[in-house]
């Protein structure tokens, strides 16, 4: 099992080298790594409020909803957790059930920007559902912003393993240990980041994602673990997708 370090933020640093590998079991949810979102919206087009009350540990899992309970100026809440320190090259993966509702945005992604007076740098998985099930890829940096790809997914409420393999040149996206995107080219990110796991819903990006059905909810994402492994670290879990043959990271 990964060593449960405490990671350390290099935020100064232009270059993806940051905190130290982790697994998160969410047997708890430690104030040591992990900010909770709560009282703020990412903008108006965000129909939710993040609020602790959507973020809850229960049976080894994290639950992340979003709900028809009003809070503030929204009528409805929903669930954000990130951690406090940054990470750099290297495999990041988790355990999730995913729901899929239109007008709802599913996610796991790393990012650094403007709210911490860095360039922009993301990483993502987001799942969405404006015409049918779907995962949308993405990365960004401040001088390369259009790098979406869709695969269409199915609806089935079952675990699956997402994971993502970030290094200096190349980013490579996982399903259940099957490669489905690779990235090899361009501009990509290399700013140390911060991990998020969010749930949210618009009734104003409906090109993108459709418009939020307040019917729809409670909806939940539940996550069973997440984990980060340092670039050139071994496999060091069982389910991790670097333990799969032929599946490597650049020393």
């Amino acid at each position: 099992m990964i060593a449960l370090a405490l990671a350390v933020s290099l935020s100064g640093q232009s270059h993806a080298q940051a905190g130290s590998s982790f697994f998160e079991p969410f047997d708890r949810l430690s104030k040591t790594r992990w900010f909770t979102s709560s009282g703020w919206a990412n903008g108006k087009h965000q129909s939710c409020l993040w609020h602790k009350d959507r973020v809850e540990i229960a049976n080894g899992k994290l639950l992340l909803s979003l709900t028809a309970d009003a809070k503030e100026d929204r009528s409805l809440s929903c669930g954000e957790i990130q951690t406090k320190a940054r990470y750099g090259y290297g495999t990041y993966e988790a355990r999730m059930k995913v729901p899929f509702a239109r007008g709802m945005n599913a996610n796991l992604f790393t990012f650094i920007g403007a709210p911490q007076d860095r360039p922009h740098n993301e990483i993502d998985f987001e799942f969405i559902a404006p015409q049918g099930p779907k995962l949308q890829t993405n990365f960004h940096t401040a001088k390369n912003g259009e790098n979406t790809e869709f695969l269409a997914m199915q609806n089935d409420g079952e675990f699956r393993n997402y994971a993502f393999i970030w290094e200096r040149d190349r980013i490579r996206w996982f399903i259940d240990g099957k490669l489905i995107r690779d990235v090899r080219a361009g501009t990509l990110p290399n700013e140390p980041q911060k991990i998020y796991l969010s749930l949210w819903s618009t009734d104003t990006l409906v090109d993108w994602m459709g418009s939020f059905d307040q019917g729809s909810a409670p909806q939940t994402l539940a996550v069973d673990w997440l984990a980060y492994t340092e670039q050139g670290a071994e496999c060091g879990f069982e389910q991790s997708v670097l333990c799969l043959d032929g599946v490597d990271v650049a020393q």
